[in-house]
């Protein structure tokens, strides 16, 4: 009887390992996206509070 509670108690804790790992993977994933969403908000709020600029930057003068 032994054997048996021995499997039971590892295959219990194995799937307690699984369960964990699902939710930090969750939990890394919602964190992934955060950041992706976070990024692309400021990138809109540089872009739209940039001044149109003209021609600037489009000459480039190279000299060898």
């Amino acid at each position: 009887m032994s054997n048996v509670t021995n499997v039971s108690t590892s295959y219990a804790m194995e799937m307690m390992g699984v369960a964990m790992a699902k939710t930090q993977q969750e939990e890394q994933g919602r964190q992934s996206l955060q950041l992706l969403e976070s990024a692309a908000a400021s990138s809109q709020q540089i872009q739209s509070s940039a001044p149109a600029t003209g021609n600037l930057g489009q000459n480039i003068n190279i000299k060898v």
